[in-house]
């Protein structure tokens, strides 16, 4: 997010390279105390918690002078058509690992409903295991071990956040094409109204969330349909909140002059990433609430 250049910025005739710094070190050591207070956590050690809180305020911390850094070095004219191709580039392989991230998922959700359920409620293992097994999607296990529960419908919280979500998706288009235009002030507005689209569809998923948990008995332990409805949707949630937060670093660098028409593919970058979550959204859509 930091390709962009100012008004009074002029772009360097070469490859910048930055001096050695202790940013990577940092972020991996408090990303190994994150981790390392996660499996604590989740086995009952009782510090396990404060290392997660430690080690995610670290992370902040580290990422909040690294990005700093690299939007100075933007902001001062040091990069030029090649460190904007790098970074556009990088964009692209990042989207493209949450593709296969979340193609993962969709994959194990594609084979739990289409081989998995179907072959065990065949003949073989309806007379041998499982007699009282219904071959249906979703259901409640072949051991009925599953507590009962009732799935999450397209009406009406996903549903409305289909429509935030692609009236997100308009909005920041709006935007984008207002800076090209170098419209300022109506681009901080339609990024500002993107941002809050965004909120209240994490506002809206956790409305839905309390709804499945208290009234639907879903959870995450409600076998494979339970465990892949919060997979896919609450990683999603999580990308919202990720993209939003990118929108928002975008608006502040607006609202203190950064980019310029010719020049800004910080908010190109956070924009591919707000349209991929689109996406995705649309595909949870489809094949988690209505297929």
């Amino acid at each position: 997010m930091s390709a962009g250049h100012s008004v009074e910025a002029k772009e360097a005739p070469y490859y910048y390279v930055p001096a050695d710094s202790g940013h990577p070190v940092r972020s991996a050591l408090a990303l190994l105390v994150t981790a390392l207070g996660a499996a604590a956590w989740i086995n009952g050690v009782d510090i396990g918690k404060w290392m997660v809180l430690v080690g995610l305020l670290s992370l902040v911390t580290v990422l909040y002078f690294w990005f700093g850094d690299a939007i100075s070095e933007s902001e001062g004219g040091l990069n030029s058509k090649r460190v904007d191709v790098s970074y556009r580039w990088g964009m692209s392989w990042f989207i493209f690992s949450e593709v296969m991230f979340f193609a993962g998922f969709f994959g194990a959700l594609w084979y739990v409903r289409t081989i998995t359920t179907p072959w065990l409620g065949d003949l073989d293992h309806k007379l041998l295991l499982w007699p009282d097994f219904t071959a249906q999607w979703p259901n409640f296990g072949p051991a009925g071990v599953v507590e009962h529960f009732q799935t999450v419908g397209p009406f009406w919280l996903p549903t409305i956040n289909t429509a935030l979500l692609l009236s997100s998706g308009v909005t920041l288009t709006i935007a984008h094409h207002a800076l090209r235009e170098n419209h300022r002030g109506k681009t901080i507005f339609w990024l500002a109204c993107t941002i809050l689209l965004g909120f209240i569809f994490v506002a809206c998923q956790a409305m839905e969330y309390h709804h499945a948990y208290t009234e639907l008995n879903l959870r995450f332990n409600s076998g494979a349909y339970g465990s892949l409805f919060f997979m896919l949707t609450g990683f999603h949630g999580f990308h919202v909140i990720m993209g939003a937060t990118m929108l928002t670093v975008i608006l502040v660098r607006l609202l203190r002059g950064h980019f310029t028409a010719d020049h800004h593919f910080g908010f190109e970058g956070a924009a591919w990433y707000w349209h991929f979550v689109d996406v995705v959204w649309l595909g949870l859509y489809l094949f988690v609430y209505w297929l």
